[in-house]
């Protein structure tokens, strides 16, 4: 199975992300790879859109898994500001993208801090979708090494908790956010190996995948000949158009 996620950040509209959302449905109610299982999509839209676009996945039947951009740590209290893991699973929330870079340099989270927002998913039934990356170019065997020291800092709380479980990696090395053109393939599929072994390695956390960012496009899962289990797409999928595609790309390597 391929996962395709795409997160909106801040750049739509409330009302542009709803109409985003009804044509993503649309697509993905009738598109082979989702329906036959070898496609799972998600969709990562801003908080005041999230009930909005529960409802309208909700009343198309369509197959499509909804995130948060982030959480608090704390489950309730005098946080203001905050949304909490208990509110974000009741009004239908999947998953949460949790330690994004741009969190890190923009708003100072730290190790700890992402550790207990892992930690809060767990507890609140969210899979985490947990974002990893370096901040520069390194050889691919420095790259899994940090990276997975990364993964081994965010869930070393709800491992000692008891909490832990399937997880999403997202790795997104911080050098290719935004940039033109991705990371070089072999490095990408070298790199989501190597996390893969990781997670294969951790008992606790079966069940998990890693998935590609970082300027993510097509072409990208046909280059890689199904070694890359997913992407995790930002600005290209601001066409809901360009999603098919990629799907379309599923489809083709699941029927290969």
């Amino acid at each position: 199975m391929t996962t395709i996620g795409v997160s909106l950040k801040t750049y739509f509209s409330h009302a542009r992300t709803l109409d985003w959302t009804a044509a993503v449905a649309g697509i993905a109610r009738t598109h082979p790879a989702v329906r036959s299982g070898a496609a799972t999509l998600f969709v990562v839209p801003t908080f005041p859109a999230l009930v909005p676009v529960r409802e309208i996945l909700d009343a198309s039947d369509a197959p499509v898994l909804l995130g948060a951009q982030d959480m608090s740590w704390a489950d309730a209290g005098a946080y203001t500001g905050e949304v909490t893991g208990a509110e974000l699973r009741e009004i239908g929330v999947d998953l949460v993208e949790i330690g994004h870079a741009e969190r890190r340099s923009l708003f100072h989270e730290t190790d700890d801090e992402v550790a207990g927002k892992v930690q809060a998913a767990f507890r609140n039934h969210l899979r985490p979708l947990l974002c990893v990356g370096e901040a520069s170019r390194a050889s691919r065997p420095e790259t899994v090494a940090e990276v997975t020291t990364q993964i081994d800092r965010a869930v070393w709380g709800a491992v000692a908790d008891g909490l832990a479980g399937p997880l999403t990696v997202a790795y997104e090395p911080v050098w290719a956010i935004g940039a033109p053109a991705p990371a070089p393939d072999d490095h990408i599929v070298e790199v989501l190996a190597g996390i893969e072994q990781y997670l294969a390695m951790r008992p606790e956390l079966r069940g998990s995948t890693a998935i590609y960012g970082g300027s993510a496009g097509p072409g990208l899962l046909t280059r890689g000949r199904g070694r890359i289990g997913g992407l995790f797409l930002g600005r290209f999928a601001h066409d809901p158009a360009a999603i098919r595609t990629i799907l379309d790309e599923v489809q083709a390597l699941a029927v290969s």
